[in-house]
C-alpha cells in the first residue's frame, strides 16, 4: 500500500470514527457541540478568518466589527450542525415522519414542475443544508443526477456518494460527462447543480451579493437548449435542528421568460439574484467561508490595462 493511500485510509477512518460519535449524540447534543467547536474556531483558531471577514465586510458595508463576528461564529455553528444533521438524518427522518421534519414552500409548484415531462433543472447554492435537499427530493421519490468533482480521497469519496445516493440522487462526474447529460436531458431527467461555484475567468460574469462572480454558462444553457424548466430551490434550517423549510425560491419555465432571462447572461443574473434574496434572509447559513468572488472580470482587466 502507497504511502497516501495509507494516508488517505487513516483520514477516512477518523472521519468514520467522528461520524459515529455524532450518530451516539442526540441531536439537542449536536447543537451544543456546534455552538462550542464554532466559538473555539472564531475565538481562538480563528480558521479562514480573514476570507470570511472580508465577505461580510463587502456584502455587509453597515455592520460592525461584532456584529460580523457575531454572524461569522453563527456561520460556524450552522456548518457544524449541517454534519451533525447529514450524520443523523438516515437513522431520524423516513418516509412515515417527514412531515415532524419539513414545511414545504409552494407544494404545489414544487409537485407539478417535477411531474412535469420534460427535463428539469434545479439550481441551489453552498445556502442553507443543500445535501439534505437533495436527500428530501429522493425521500420523495423524485430521481435527481448531480454534478460533482471527485473528492481526492477515495475512501472518502465513495462514503460521500454512498449517503447522496441512498435515495435516488446520482452522481455524474464533472468531467467527461457532457454526453451524460445530454442523454439524460433528453429522457426528462432532473438535473440537480449547485449555482455558485467559481467558474474561472472564461465563465459568466455577473453581480451576486453586490460584487462580480464567474459562474458556470451551462447552468442556464441546460434550461436555454433543452426546454428545461429552471428552480431555484433552499432548504433553509427552521430554527431547531432537522427541522427544515424546503421549496423554490422562483421557477424559470423557457415557455414563458422574459425578455431579460431569454438568454445565458440574463438567466445567470436570475438565479444569483433569487440565491440573493434567500442568503440575505438567513445570512447564517450561507458558506462565508469559501472563496466564491475570485479573479476579476476580464472587461475590468482590460480597462485596468
Amino acid at each position: 500500500m502507497s504511502r497516501k493511500l495509507l494516508a488517505d485510509y487513516i483520514s477516512y477512518l477518523a472521519v468514520r470514527v467522528v461520524i459515529c460519535v455524532i450518530q451516539c449524540l442526540t441531536i439537542d447534543a449536536c447543537r451544543t457541540l456546534s455552538r462550542c467547536l464554532a466559538v473555539l474556531l472564531t475565538t481562538v483558531i480563528r480558521m479562514r478568518r480573514g476570507v470570511v471577514d472580508d465577505n461580510l465586510k463587502s456584502v455587509f458595508p453597515n455592520c460592525t466589527e461584532s456584529e460580523r463576528r457575531e454572524l461569522a461564529l453563527r456561520m460556524w455553528e450552522h456548518l457544524f450542525l449541517l454534519v451533525c444533521e447529514i450524520a443523523q438524518i438516515r437513522r431520524k427522518m423516513h418516509d412515515t415522519n417527514w412531515r415532524d421534519c419539513v414545511t414545504f414552500s409552494q407544494q404545489r409548484e414544487i409537485v407539478r414542475c417535477l411531474l412535469d415531462r420534460r427535463p428539469k433543472v434545479l439550481v441551489s447554492g453552498h445556502f442553507g443544508n443543500f445535501e439534505i435537499a437533495s436527500y428530501l427530493a429522493g425521500l420523495f421519490g423524485f430521481r435527481t443526477y448531480a454534478i460533482a468533482r471527485p473528492l481526492d480521497n477515495r475512501f472518502l469519496h465513495r462514503y460521500v456518494n454512498a449517503f447522496r445516493e441512498a435515495k435516488g440522487q446520482f452522481i455524474l462526474d464533472k468531467e467527461g460527462s457532457a454526453g451524460t447529460i445530454s442523454e439524460l436531458l433528453q429522457r426528462g431527467a432532473t438535473l440537480s447543480l449547485l449555482g455558485d461555484q467559481y467558474a474561472g475567468p472564461k465563465g459568466c460574469w455577473v453581480d451576486f451579493l453586490g460584487r462580480p462572480a464567474s459562474c458556470h454558462k451551462a447552468v442556464a444553457l441546460f434550461t436555454l437548449s433543452s426546454q428545461a424548466p429552471m428552480m431555484v430551490m433552499t432548504c433553509v434550517r427552521d430554527g431547531a435542528p432537522l427541522r427544515f423549510t424546503f421549496g423554490p425560491e422562483g421557477i424559470a419555465d423557457p415557455r414563458a421568460l422574459t425578455r431579460e432571462q431569454s438568454s445565458v447572461p440574463g438567466l445567470t443574473r436570475w438565479y444569483n439574484a433569487i440565491l440573493e434574496q434567500a442568503i440575505r434572509r438567513n445570512p447564517e447559513q450561507y458558506w462565508w467561508v469559501h472563496r466564491r468572488w475570485k479573479g476579476t472580470p476580464p472587461q475590468r482587466k482590460a480597462a485596468a490595462a
